[in-house]
């Protein structure tokens, strides 16, 4: 069996991939959070974290670290269109898991479903991309630890999913961004150390594909632009946000007074007819006089 090299330049590799880990899933959670609260653009920033989590988070931090990878006696190349398609399929499964759950009503089981689908992704890229790796040796891997990272890696894929729904704030969204770290790391090496090589039936170099600095320089290079961009794309909303709250506050406060809303007029009271109070019967006088009638009687005459 022929000695392998995981760390051929130190830590140097080890301590750069997992800081352009980091990198990538901090500035995808960014996006993932803007994409939660948009009104528009929502598939925009959607893509963007799908792009900074997948290509830069995940698969830029898997190549950096295959720099520093090596095998005793033996010369490494890369199949040009096998590693791209490694690449694309890291950012198109995590875009899936991402729209799967960022949606006004997220459920356990998309939650589960989108982290097992990038899961499973995360580990066909991780190891499409070794496949793509092309050598004299012989190399096979152990069984169980093949299992392990892959079970690493949705575990990972479900964590991280769950950290784009909840975590809000600037440090707590970057203590997620280290555990994703951690996480992405560990499932890449734990499958490393699944790899083992042995002598192989061919002498000399390989024949085909691109060397390592050849193909993944120019790769990164480009990935980290990108990354950039979105970067930049996030500061440019932050501070678009940030100056539209004074705006919003003198709106708010400090309305000028002939345009300030006028109070509605209290609708006059209907008039409500009072009851008319008892009269008294009307009542009629009349006059009487006593006349003498000669006979000694003095009858009455009602005079009006």
């Amino acid at each position: 069996m022929l000695d392998i090299y995981h760390f051929s330049y130190g830590w140097f590799t080890p301590v750069l991939a997992y800081f352009m880990s980091v990198t990538g899933c901090l500035l995808g959670l960014q996006c993932a959070a803007r994409g939660r609260n948009a009104v528009e653009g929502r598939v925009g920033w959607l893509v963007g974290a799908a792009v900074a989590i997948g290509g830069t988070g995940i698969w830029v931090m898997h190549f950096i670290a295959m720099l520093g990878f090596s095998i005793r006696g033996t010369e490494i190349r890369y199949d040009v269109p096998l590693t791209l398609f490694s690449a694309i399929t890291a950012m198109v499964v995590v875009g899936i898991g991402l729209f799967m759950v960022n949606k006004p009503q997220p459920t356990v089981r998309s939650l589960i479903a989108g982290g097992t689908i990038a899961g499973v992704g995360v580990g066909t890229m991780h190891y499409t991309g070794m496949y793509a790796m092309k050598t004299t040796a012989t190399v096979s891997y152990n069984p169980f630890l093949v299992t392990l990272s892959m079970v690493i890696a949705v575990v990972a894929s479900i964590v991280a999913l769950w950290f784009t729904l909840r975590v809000k704030g600037f440090l707590a969204t970057v203590g997620a961004a280290i555990i994703m770290g951690v996480a992405v790391t560990g499932m890449h090496y734990t499958g490393m150390a699944a790899m083992r090589a042995h002598e192989g039936h061919h002498s000399g170099p390989p024949t085909s594909g691109a060397g390592a600095m050849e193909l993944l320089a120019p790769l990164i290079g480009v990935s980290s632009i990108v990354t950039m961009l979105v970067l930049i794309s996030v500061c440019l909303t932050e501070i678009e946000n940030e100056a539209a709250l004074p705006r919003m506050w003198l709106t708010s406060h400090h309305r000028p007074r002939d345009h300030a809303p006028k109070p509605a007029a209290a609708p006059a009271p209907t008039p409500v007819e009072q009851p008319r109070p008892p009269q008294a019967p009307e009542i009629e006088y009349h006059t009487e006089e006593l006349v003498y009638d000669g006979a000694g009687a003095w009858p009455r005459r009602i005079v009006d």
